[in-house]
């Protein structure tokens, strides 16, 4: 016995159902061309994840139920093929006066254009991004199907992170696991996966196969990374990660146990790992939802150096805008590294200075402000001024503005609502400052697209940060050292640890507690912010919910 299984790990679509089953049908063709007589989908391949709402309307359903045949018919010729694919099933059913819900997050096998089996996923996950009970209930059965020889167990993502799905699996006379899945990327989200794993196999004592999900969607990337472990629970193969991939495991009868044979990417670094995340989630943004093009304010500081490099990395120099705005603050230096790092990616690049338009504020304002004097208000019309000639631009030649704003900023509200935040993508959103300077020095030690290297000027990185709208001016003025506020924002709002906890860790009483006020009263901020690419295991986005009334103190 020896059976071939084919992980199409692909980047499909929310919503476009017609296209994303005709790239499972060209997958499988291949495939089965290749051999394969198996091929798995990841989770809910034939409507993208995660649809979110769009689960409520029947017309998606139904969408889904199409493609479904459109799968089974066009693969109907190709004997002894099996192609697992996700997608929603069920609807709205009237009880009396009420309304119940009976979708299911399923699985269907499908052979010789008919469905042989459907599963629906048992643990639906209603944590961090996940939000599953909203729109699906749980399944109660398992499924166990035949192919070349073997009973394969099919379960659904969370189902593999508990004991009993797994086992009654077994007990139905599966001989491997099958684990379809849609896991966003965070850091380190990849090594969980594998341990997990590699600890349901053990536990169970079969094989596993777990076909995942690749690509971006709005604030969430998948990582793709299909793996496979043997019953021992050890690593016997690996798909490459954010990108898509056919990848093949082979499956025979050794003397006493199945053998596994695949593929095996190499492990990556953290900052790799990052990187190909914001890249894949910035092209994916961009191309999916059809704009031409970026561009960015570039202040000659360090986190739009970091985004533009993101940018062209991910869509090209001939689809990434430049733009300065210098205002009577702006330091030469700032110019200098600015027109520098748009030389050596190979930008457009453009100059509008800001001056002329900060006086004629100033001076429409000045009856108003007489004896006061000048402050924040003043920094704020700087940055907004700039944030109404980016989006002037993105207006009238339809690219998107990003914003370039860390997620340390965000936090704390060091950033002018209407100003630096306006845009439409925040790249950078959900990484620290911290994270920030490891990845620009980690980019210039690496080319990992072929854009050029050593694009960031090292004096960009190596300048003390400053949002140059008032003399003198750098961050640390108005916020505690990057290192200390990072590290407490990454207990107090990643980890959610509380003051005391966080004191007794060695931090300063007062430090700790002027941070966790500023998370606090910044959250109508953060309501206001485009979208961004989560990056950790927590960002500001669906899963940090917190009101922005509220008198609770911790």
């Amino acid at each position: 016995m020896a059976l071939q299984i084919c992980i199409a790990q692909l980047n499909y679509v929310v919503g476009d159902m017609p296209g994303n089953a005709q790239k499972i049908i060209d997958a499988a063709r291949t495939a089965y061309g290749q051999g394969s007589r198996l091929v798995v989908t990841p989770e809910l391949s034939l409507c993208g994840y995660p649809a979110e709402d769009l689960h409520l309307r029947p017309a998606f359903t139904a969408a889904c139920d199409d493609a479904v045949k459109t799968v089974a018919r066009e693969l109907a010729g190709l004997k002894g093929l099996h192609v697992v694919v996700g997608h929603p099933m069920g609807g709205d059913v009237r009880s009396k006066s009420v309304q119940v819900q009976r979708r299911l997050n399923a699985a269907s096998v499908i052979s010789e254009g008919r469905v042989l089996e459907t599963y629906a996923k048992r643990e639906l996950p209603n944590y961090q991004v996940f939000d599953e009970r909203r729109y699906f209930t749980p399944g109660k059965g398992t499924c166990v199907f035949h192919v070349e020889g073997l009973n394969i167990g099919l379960l659904i993502c969370e189902d593999a992170w508990f004991d009993e799905p797994a086992l009654l699996a077994k007990e139905a006379g599966a001989e491997l696991l099958v684990v379809t899945n849609a896991s966003p990327f965070h850091v380190g989200k990849g090594g969980e996966r594998v341990a997990r794993m590699a600890y349901r196999a053990n536990a169970v004592g079969l094989p596993v196969v777990y076909a995942h999900f690749v690509g971006g969607q709005d604030e969430v990337v998948f990582d793709g990374g299909s793996f496979a472990v043997d019953a021992a629970g050890t690593l016997v193969g690996r798909a490459p990660g954010f990108k898509e991939d056919l990848f093949t495991v082979t499956v025979e009868q050794g003397a006493s146990a199945l053998v596994l044979n695949a593929p095996m990417a190499p492990a990556r670094e953290p900052e790799a790992e990052l990187w190909d995340a914001l890249v894949l989630g910035v092209r994916d943004y961009i191309l999916k939802n059809g704009f031409p093009g970026v561009l960015l304010g570039l202040s000659g500081g360090i986190d739009s150096a970091l985004v533009l490099a993101i940018a062209v990395d991910a869509l090209g120099k001939d689809k990434v805008r430049a733009v300065m705005m210098p205002s009577p603050y702006t330091a030469n230096i700032s110019l200098d590294d600015a027109r520098e790092m748009a030389r050596r990616l190979g930008v457009r690049y453009d100059e509008i200075s800001i001056t002329p338009q900060f006086e004629a504020f100033k001076a429409a304002l000045a009856k108003e402000f007489t004896g006061l004097p000048e402050d924040t208000t003043e920094e704020n019309i700087q940055a907004r001024i700039r944030g109404v000639l980016l989006m002037a631009l993105s207006n009238k030649f339809g690219s998107i503005v990003l914003t370039t704003g860390n997620k340390s900023e965000m936090a704390t509200g060091y950033c002018t609502l209407y100003g630096d935040m306006a845009g439409g993508f925040a790249v950078i959103k959900d990484v620290l400052k911290t994270s920030v300077f490891k990845l620009a020095r980690w980019r210039n030690a690496n080319d990992p697209y072929g854009t050029g290297a050593d694009p960031i000027p090292d004096r960009i990185i190596t300048r003390p940060p400053s949002a140059e709208l008032r003399p003198d001016q750098v961050d640390q003025d108005s916020l505690p050292p990057y290192e200390i506020l990072d590290a407490i924002l990454a207990r107090y709002m990643e980890n959610d640890e509380g003051v005391e906890q966080i004191v007794a860790q060695g931090f300063d009483r007062a430090v700790v507690e002027r941070v966790a006020r500023l998370v606090r009263i910044n959250e109508y901020k953060r309501r206001q912010a485009p979208v961004g690419i989560r990056v950790t295991h927590r960002g500001f986005g669906k899963d940090w919910r917190y009101p922005i009334t509220g008198k609770f103190r911790a």
